[in-house]
């Protein structure tokens, strides 16, 4: 099977369901930007970090794939079974934060991004992911978009930050904190 189709060079792409639409449609960015996502999710995933984090970071690449797949049909026209996220994905994640909370310093401060690399990209993840949940929200106010999948995106942002938090205490680095110049 080829990976080229051609029938993209027009600036046109199918939702599933067959629904053609231009690459800079509503639908196309927010799955988009969800992929994007998923990359440095598996780009944190990489580092040398704690295996239980790894192993959570791909739980959530396989939901962020169930996601897409959700924003990447036509609520209208697609026939197709697609995966669907469930409360307890939602839960999962927040059980995580309680948990890394519980042996993290009092948060008394914003916190900058950076410290060392993988934290970094944890950052950028966190702001890819606000991104992601900004277009869905957009994409909801026209489309039928699952609740699911902006409760998920908006908890895996929260994650996200806990996680960059908690690998800064494992790399035993100083946190970034924003001191306000008043």
């Amino acid at each position: 099977m080829k990976i080229y189709t051609k029938t993209g060079d027009k600036g046109q792409t199918s939702l599933i369901g067959g629904t053609r639409v231009p690459k800079y449609h509503l639908r196309i960015e927010s799955y988009g930007t969800v992929d994007e996502l998923n990359s440095y999710i598996g780009l944190i995933m990489c580092q040398a970090i704690d295996p239980h984090h790894q192993k959570m970071l791909k739980e959530i690449q396989d939901r962020l794939f169930t996601v897409g797949a959700s924003l990447a049909a036509d609520p209208e026209k697609s026939k197709m079974k697609i995966p669907d996220l469930h409360e307890e994905d939602v839960t999962i994640l927040e059980n995580e934060m309680d948990a890394m909370n519980e042996v993290l310093p009092a948060l008394k401060h914003f916190v900058l991004p950076g410290g060392n690399t993988v934290v970094s990209y944890c950052h950028i993840a966190r702001c890819v992911c606000r991104r992601a949940e900004r277009l869905t929200v957009e994409l909801a106010e026209n489309s039928f978009v699952d609740e699911r999948v902006t409760i998920y995106l908006n908890r895996l942002s929260d994650y996200l930050f806990v996680l960059a938090r908690k690998l800064t205490l494992d790399s035993e680095v100083e946190e970034n904190i924003w001191i306000p110049r008043v």
